[in-house]
């Protein structure tokens, strides 16, 4: 009988992470869980009764090139290779360039959610090329359609990682690999949580991860999670500068690592 499935996830200890792992889970698939948290997942897959020769779990800072690489080559070798690899591990934190010291956090979030995302695919994609099947999913963001004040290192590493990815499938393009890049909304997640502005069309964890196995499923290269957002996005995107700039006027800005959350 041959084996199911099996998915790798980035971020795997909280948040779209473990909404994604609990959908693919109730598929049928074997799970590859990657985050920093080991003991967080550990628990999380206990608390799901989620069989232990189901599951592997792989302790890995997807910022940190070498540690992440490591993570793809264990998993190749105590679970073979993934039908699905999803980078979605990614931090937000708001930076204000005049800062010295939020250069060295725009740093880090585009080595989490640019860089680490490169690196997450890299040990998979000769294999599956060999084998001639799977896919990657890369999770950007609404936010990298365009810069908000105060979300520049956000923005920007999004707007990186749904380039990045539109050249992965290019790349790929006959392989039989293909390529996805899912984008949501606002998330009802911690991260979130501590906005300080409006988020219309804030989906659960759960739903987002719905619709984007759906779309992994169905072999979308591009989807925005909801379609109402990918709307919104698309009518943002085509606003002149001076329109843009205007409406944004005033909008609270994203808090900082030094800041306090929104009460």
């Amino acid at each position: 009988m041959p084996a199911a499935p099996l998915v790798f996830i980035t971020g795997a200890s909280s948040g779209l992470g473990q909404a994604l792992a609990a959908r693919y889970h109730r598929a049928g698939w074997r799970l590859a869980l990657v985050a920093r948290r080991e003991s967080e997942m550990k628990n999380w897959a206990d608390a799901q009764g989620i069989s232990a020769d189901s599951y592997e779990i792989y302790s890995a800072d997807v910022s940190v090139i070498d540690s992440i690489a490591a993570a793809g080559q264990a998993c190749l070798q105590r679970q073979g290779v993934p039908d699905v690899v999803i980078a979605n591990a990614g931090i937000s934190v708001g930076v204000d360039t005049a800062l010295r010291a939020d250069i060295d956090v725009f740093a880090r979030v585009l080595a989490t959610n640019t860089v680490g995302m490169a690196a997450t695919f890299q040990p998979f994609i000769a294999p599956m090329v060999q084998r001639g099947s799977g896919r990657f999913v890369g999770i950007g963001s609404v936010a990298g359609i365009r810069g908000l004040p105060g979300h520049g290192a956000y923005c920007a590493s999004k707007a990186a990682a749904i380039s990045y990815c539109e050249s992965l499938r290019g790349e790929l393009r006959g392989t039989g690999v293909g390529v996805s890049t899912l984008c949501p909304g606002y998330i009802d997640t911690p991260l979130t949580r501590q906005n300080r502005y409006r988020m219309p069309f804030l989906m659960r964890p759960e739903d987002f991860a719905e619709r984007a196995f759906a779309a992994e499923r169905a072999g979308v290269s591009y989807a925005v999670i909801p379609w109402q957002m990918g709307v919104v996005a698309k009518l943002l995107r085509l606003l002149p500068n001076v329109l843009f700039d205007r409406l944004l006027a005033g909008r609270p800005r994203k808090h900082r690592q030094a800041e306090p959350p929104a009460p």
